[in-house]
């Protein structure tokens, strides 16, 4: 309950991490009370904070639990995690689902979808205990933390706590958000471009499994396997090609359209596509077009009443096979041939988000 005393960790300089925690202390409570102050009151209470006029029996938990809690919002995930090494009172404050919501969306809210939540809820019944215990050398928790804090002070630490099985606790948010940060959970996402850029994944956004390197600070990408090939797995993936899924479906099912009678000439689309029935479809980026009898005047078009709908994929070339597609407002489901692949399902993109990552993925060159 001592531990963090101020007068303590004022002494116990020699250890990098005292220091640093008593020096975030001091620098939050001083951020808290300084709007209230003078300059010069705030000079006094930061010289008194210094010539340590704080009893040295006061612990950091005698502070009001408001100011407390202040202290911890404000905190980063490492800071977290060395103040849940303290004493088991921080250590239950310090793993509420509360103080991390914040982390997990403000780092993976963007590529975290419900398929994802789903996935871990899965990964973790069907373990025992933590999800970080069990797996071997520079793994899990510790292995995380090492790359935070020397290995020795870890281990003086996190002593009494690595040997409870349920710390972090299963199923917490802080749980899922380590598990995340340390590569050892691979989630389902959506990467755009796939393969480096491959030349056949121009303008396209494929599903796969993530695991995330904090090293880089990137990300390993695993592609289920189409037709006869392999599973691919793409390294350095960066996170301005990842997004969660817009739709829950399965990348092997087809996505009911709901948008057919609505769309009109200059909407911006997305459509599902698969070489073959044994591929899982892909998501391509297109835009609905005017039909050959229209001239494309606002004034007089009337495409949008018509049965037919035109869309087309400006990086492909005039007069490219995969340059436009047609399809039925009324019956549209999955259609195409083995030569040209399956169209599937559409969504319209209402979002100018979503429209200006396509447009900074537009190749340099048309294709053909």
């Amino acid at each position: 309950m001592r531990l963090l005393s101020l007068w303590f960790l004022k002494d116990f300089s020699l250890f990098p991490i005292a220091k640093s925690i008593r020096n975030t202390l001091l620098g939050i409570v001083f951020a808290l009370f300084s709007p209230r102050m003078s300059p010069k009151k705030n000079k006094n209470f930061y010289s008194k904070v210094e010539n340590h006029e704080i009893t040295s029996d006061m612990s950091v938990l005698d502070l009001p639990d408001l100011v407390l809690e202040c202290i911890l919002e404000r905190l980063p995930t490492e800071g977290l995690c060395r103040m849940a090494s303290v004493c088991s009172s921080l250590r239950e404050r310090c793993i509420s689902d509360h103080l991390w919501e914040k982390h997990m969306k403000n780092k993976w809210g963007r590529i975290i979808s419900p398929a994802a939540y789903r996935e871990w809820q899965w990964h973790i019944a069907s373990r025992k205990g933590s999800i970080f215990s069990n797996q071997g050398k520079q793994r899990g928790l510790m292995g995380y933390l090492t790359l935070l804090w020397p290995t020795a002070l870890i281990r003086s630490s996190f002593g009494n706590i690595s040997k409870k099985k349920d710390f972090p606790p299963v199923g917490s948010i802080m749980s899922w958000y380590l598990a995340l940060e340390s590569g050892n959970f691979w989630f389902p996402a959506q990467v755009y471009n796939r393969e480096n850029g491959h030349v056949g994944f121009v303008l396209s956004c494929y599903d796969a499994e993530l695991s995330y390197d904090r090293r880089t600070d990137t990300f390993q990408a695993r592609y289920p396997p189409h037709g006869r090939r392999a599973s691919t797995i793409e390294t350095g993936v960066t996170w301005d090609r990842l997004r969660a899924p817009p739709v829950d479906t399965s990348p092997h099912d087809l996505h009911i359209s709901d948008c057919l009678n609505e769309l009109r000439p200059g909407d911006h689309i997305e459509i599902q596509w698969r070489r073959n029935k044994e591929f899982p479809y892909g998501w391509w980026y297109g835009v609905v077009g005017h039909l050959e009898t229209c001239d494309g005047n606002a004034n007089y078009c009337r495409c949008h009443d018509s049965d037919t709908l035109v869309l087309e994929f400006n990086q492909y070339t005039r007069g490219s096979r995969w340059r436009t597609m047609s399809i039925n407002r009324k019956d549209h489901r999955e259609e195409g041939n083995e030569a040209d692949g399956f169209y599937g399902g559409i969504r319209r993109l209402k979002s100018n988000e979503e429209i200006s990552v396509w447009k900074k993925l537009w190749p340099a060159e048309v294709l053909e």
